[in-house]
């Protein structure tokens, strides 16, 4: 695929590129705004979010009652993203936590029964995914398949939320996607010219209100600030250096987050390196055979450096280094 396409294709919704990956439970919604902003790092739910922001929020009316926003949509998204780390039930109930500190007890009774009908069209969409889909894929129609998805998306949402809910939670995600899907119709059209393509394409552009122009770019502006780190770490700055850069070029706040991320991957490839070093010894000495000694030993040091939840991402490390 030629440079151009990919990047018409990145810069399609999540829904587009990888639709019911990201819109099944155990993955954040990609339609989140990256948020370079402060917020409570006081408290980690897992490892994974050390140094991030909490994103989204929750509020209520002077009356006490829920006020159903986008927000609060990203703040059940942010928490279901640490699914992997921990089980669900786990994450349900950190939520329904912060739910009852941030509003009264009957708003954060309204939220959490919100939240049941979210988690239950998040698996309907999930199901729908690996027993329902597949057969406009099959005829090799790319954009006929994505519409059959994003209407059956707009189908079961109604299931599940009334029409108030949807617009609320979901009206930005739909004319995200509704852009998407424009973009890539006049990038499939083999009648328009290369010109009429661009022309339709800078129509939409146009056309773009601020917040989701903001959204679209600001993936884009993430990758060059991190290709600029990259290069910058090739040619020998220090860690300092890199700080000083990201907070002249985001905010203080945001790059001790990404500094905070940093730390968090290298730990984590430190954990990486000497448990694969550990495991290649042992299995060294069993030969093609490996007897339930062997076995508990190997799973001994798993557990010496892993988590059981994080132990379900080994085999990927494990199948890369044979």
């Amino acid at each position: 695929m030629k440079k151009k396409n990919v990047a018409v294709a990145c810069v399609l919704s999540g829904f587009i590129c990888a639709f019911f990956l990201t819109n099944s439970l155990p993955l954040q919604d990609t339609h989140t705004p990256v948020r370079l902003t402060a917020g409570d790092t006081s408290f980690s739910f897992v490892r994974s979010m050390t140094g991030s922001s909490t994103d989204g929020g929750a509020t209520q009316t002077d009356q006490g009652d829920l006020v159903i926003t986008q927000d609060l949509r990203l703040l059940f998204d942010y928490y279901l993203s640490a699914i992997g780390e921990k089980e669900l039930p786990e994450i349900r109930k950190q939520i329904e936590q912060v739910l009852r500190q941030k509003l009264s007890a009957h708003a954060a009774g309204q939220a959490m029964h919100l939240l049941d009908h979210y988690l239950a069209y998040k698996q309907a969409l999930a199901d729908f995914e690996l027993h329902g889909s597949g057969d406009t894929l099959k005829a090799g129609n790319q954009l006929a398949a994505i519409r059959q998805r994003w209407q059956k998306m707009q189908a079961l949402r109604l299931e599940y939320f009334s029409s108030a809910e949807n617009q609320a939670l979901f009206s930005f995600d739909d004319a995200y996607d509704q852009d998407a899907l424009a973009r890539l119709e006049i990038s499939q059209d083999a009648t328009l010219s290369p010109e009429q393509k661009k022309a339709r394409l800078q129509a939409l552009d146009d056309a773009m209100n601020p917040e989701m122009r903001a959204s679209r770019q600001a993936p884009y502006q993430v990758i060059r600030l991190e290709e600029q780190v990259q290069q910058m770490r090739s040619q020998g700055a220090s860690e300092d250096d890199i700080y000083r850069w990201r907070a002249q070029n985001t905010s203080p706040e945001a790059a001790e987050r990404l500094a905070a991320v940093d730390r968090e991957q290298a730990e984590w490839k430190d954990r990486i390196r000497m448990y694969l070093e550990q495991r290649q010894l042992l299995l060294s000495h069993a030969g093609n055979t490996a007897d339930s000694a062997q076995l508990s030993g190997l799973q001994q040091i798993r557990d010496r450096y892993f988590s059981p939840q994080e132990q379900r991402r080994l085999a990927a490390y494990e199948g890369n280094s044979q």
